[in-house]
């Protein structure tokens, strides 16, 4: 008895770790998005021209790298927000790389416009494993209905994008669709601490992480349906 009680508990662990974690991502990246669909480029790959470091306090250094942008790890956020000219509020794709070089916790928090309202994609947040939307009806992408656990490896870039439309925010990491959310009246908001990434943001918390080809484009009304 005792030993078949084992048996089905390992069996029980396994089965939890296979819901738990149900999509570690093929070490293969998605297509980038091709540059005759309408993509501006927002990261000239060799300064941070149109981007500043953003001030949470207590963050790391960033600086241009080999055609990267290095968010050096900080004490909690270390990011950079969009100081240039007026970007798209609605109906729009915003698609970017980013990978984790040391560190337990997320290391591409995006933030980005809605509407009038904000909110931020975290991709691998709380321990390293949380993806989802923060925050929907101030709840955030721990605990809300986008909320996915994956594994993400070190020094292995991710391919990111986020789509906002009327009706819905959708989001991918590399060809696997991660949020399918219908905001229509619901409210849609960032953490207090993520503020200052506002308009445009993106951000690592306690993690070391490397970002680039960092492009947005507004979308057509066929795209938009």
């Amino acid at each position: 008895m005792t030993t078949c009680k084992m048996i089905s508990a390992f069996g029980f662990a396994i089965v939890f770790l296979l819901l738990a974690f149900p999509s570690t991502l093929s070490a293969q990246n998605a297509p980038v998005p091709s540059k005759d669909e309408g993509w501006k480029q927002l990261f000239d790959g060799k300064t941070l021209v149109n981007w500043q470091p953003t001030s949470f306090g207590g963050e790391g250094q960033v600086h241009v790298e080999d055609g990267q942008i290095i968010l050096d790890m900080g004490g909690d956020l270390t990011g950079i927000n969009w100081s240039g000219g007026p970007l798209p509020k609605m109906d729009y794709e915003i698609s970017l790389e980013a990978m984790k070089l040391d560190g337990n916790d997320f290391f591409c928090g995006l933030t980005f416009p809605a509407g009038d309202s904000y909110c931020s994609f975290i991709v691998g947040g709380w321990a390293g494993v949380v993806v989802g939307l923060s925050s929907i009806d101030g709840r955030d992408a721990s605990e809300n209905e986008t909320t996915r656990l994956m594994k993400f490896l070190k020094n292995r870039w991710y391919r990111i994008r986020v789509k906002v439309t009327q009706a819905k925010i959708e989001t991918w990491i590399d060809q696997e669709k991660m949020v399918d959310v219908v905001t229509t009246g619901r409210r849609i908001s960032v953490r207090g601490e993520v503020e200052p990434s506002k308009p445009l943001g993106i951000a690592s918390w306690r993690t070391k992480a490397a970002l680039r080809d960092i492009k947005m484009r507004k979308l057509q009304a066929e795209k938009v349906k």
